[in-house]
């Protein structure tokens, strides 16, 4: 097996901080290491040097791209940080009026259980009254998982025991030790590859939007021009929610703060 060098490293941080505003710190050589490893393999090639060569050339888009989502996906699981999903419950059933959508963004879903964790929420708290949740990440491929719906047990043990019932199949024989979110809400949640470090796509305004355990990877610049993006889509009066370990001082001061890693737009 290939070891990565230091200037090898170096030059994947560069390439990722490029791609996505990610900072890797040199903590992360290791799991760069592993988890391109297998690109070198699959593409016959001798060395990370040449690998990263390959990737610059600017003739391979999906290598490219294949090599974003490897080092950009992040571990999630279902109702994480429930005390969000008691104020979504909240703001949702407050908000509910004849003729509004609610709009609910969860803008580094990862694998899907945020978004999906949402639209419970909503589907129970809103009945009557129309929501969506869209949820967008830079990888295709934790996207493409996303829209499957389909997890090991051990990611949904979180899950409150009525929605479980209510919006979960879980997995018999060759898919035992699996659950799947019910149809009905999957058709619920739009899932679409947004580049959080580009201009944004024209996704809409939002009631709430998480932006959770992703600003931890940015450094200073790129945290306030993340964060400035995506709150020029929160309508006034909206909720951002960030991650226990991350904070928005000298990031922004926009928002008023109602409670640890939960804001106001006023």
């Amino acid at each position: 097996m290939n070891t990565i060098t230091d200037t090898e490293f170096g030059h994947f941080q560069r390439f990722i901080f490029e791609a996505a505003g990610i900072t890797l710190s040199s903590a992360k050589k290791a799991l760069v290491s592993g988890r391109l490893a297998k690109r070198l393999q699959a593409r016959r090639l001798a060395s990370f040097t040449d690998y990263f060569k390959l990737l610059s050339s600017g003739e391979d888009a999906e290598e490219v791209q294949t090599a974003v989502d490897l080092l950009t996906t992040n571990e999630t699981y279902f109702f994480r940080e429930p005390k969000h999903f008691e104020l979504l419950r909240d703001v949702a059933k407050a908000s509910a009026a004849p003729g509004h959508t609610f709009r609910i963004w969860s803008a580094a879903s990862s694998t899907g259980e945020e978004a999906y964790s949402m639209a419970m929420v909503l589907a129970d708290a809103l009945p009557q009254q129309p929501w969506e949740v869209v949820g967008s990440d830079i990888s295709t491929r934790v996207l493409q998982r996303a829209r499957t719906g389909h997890y090991p047990l051990e990611r949904t043990r979180h899950i409150p025991q009525p929605y479980l019932k209510r919006f979960c199949l879980k997995g018999i024989e060759s898919q035992s030790g699996t659950l799947l979110v019910d149809r009905t809400i999957r058709q619920r949640v739009a899932f679409t590859q947004v580049n959080l470090n580009e201009t944004l796509p024209n996704v809409g305004t939002f009631d709430m939007i998480f932006l959770r355990n992703v600003m931890i990877y940015f450094n200073g610049d790129t945290k306030r021009q993340v964060v400035a993006r995506i709150l020029a889509n929160l309508k006034r009066g909206g909720h951002f929610c960030i991650g226990h370990s991350e904070t928005l001082n000298d990031i922004t001061d926009t928002l008023v703060q109602v409670a640890p890693s939960i804001y106001r737009k006023p």
